[in-house]
């Protein structure tokens, strides 16, 4: 659909790379994939970015899912209707994308992120091991599925950071460590980059070949990031985590605020 230059192409493969890497660690590639698209692409073209990333991404967290579940396996009893859940918000929020401002779920990402990052420094036992709350509970079933149902809606609308969000609620909210946190939250966004997928296509937003020459780096960054993450354990994941969501909120603080 559009005419990119060579070096343009190549610099979108090195943020996908860069994104897969992220997103299997600690969430939140989106904040490097995303914006490329979106500077690389004309204006008007934001539903297509997002679109595009979307068919990226999926190739990356479905890599990155796959190793994680050889080594850890998430906790399918949470994992599976978390992200079914997640998935049928994830395709209300994509059919949404043309109608809301995405700046209004910036701003609300904005204060999120940075209470989250807050607590998580603030905080440095939480999620080094696994602690359920409410285990074997209806609370922690029923908690599990707000937080798909917000997040899910998030991500189909918006994106940046939802694997950063899913990290942090289910460390937080429901008492997972970081590694295994990491696991379960590839599972529900592979769902909910689905159901966003879907809607998108019958859209025809998408790039397809742009996409799908982006999801071959993303798979690659993605493979490489799980198997760190998976060697070096959670305390790896948090500091990754930290990190990620304090450039993350910088960069929406500008994109959002400043610009």
């Amino acid at each position: 659909m559009y005419d990119l230059n060579i070096w343009t192409i190549v610099l979108l493969c090195v943020a996908a790379a860069a994104a897969g890497w992220i997103d299997a660690v600690s969430g939140g590639g989106g904040m490097i994939q995303l914006p490329a698209l979106l500077i690389a692409l004309p204006a008007g073209s934001e539903v297509n970015a997002l679109a595009t990333n979307k068919l990226s991404s999926i190739f990356g967290t479905a890599t990155a899912a796959r190793t994680y579940v050889k080594h850890i396996a998430p906790d399918w009893k949470t994992a599976i209707p978390m992200a079914i859940v997640a998935g049928a918000f994830a395709g209300l929020g994509a059919w949404s994308a043309h109608l809301v401002p995405t700046r209004f779920f910036a701003s609300g990402a904005i204060i999120a992120l940075s209470i989250v990052w807050i607590w998580i420094l603030l905080t440095p036992v939480l999620g080094s091991v696994t602690v359920l709350r409410w285990q074997g509970s209806q609370k922690h079933y029923v908690a599990a599925i707000i937080v798909g149902a917000v997040i899910g809606f998030y991500d189909g609308i918006f994106g940046p950071g939802t694997g950063s969000f899913l990290l942090v609620a289910l460390v937080g909210i429901l008492g997972y460590s970081f590694l295994m946190a990491s696991s379960t939250a590839k599972f529900v966004n592979l769902g909910t980059n689905a159901a966003a997928l879907i809607v998108f296509g019958f859209t025809g937003s998408i790039l397809w070949l742009l996409g799908l020459l982006l999801a071959a780096f993303n798979i690659a960054g993605a493979f490489l990031g799980a198997r760190i993450a998976i060697s070096r354990g959670s305390s790896f994941v948090r500091v990754v985590f930290l990190g990620v969501v304090a450039v993350l909120i910088i960069r929406l603080v500008w994109d959002t605020w400043l610009m």
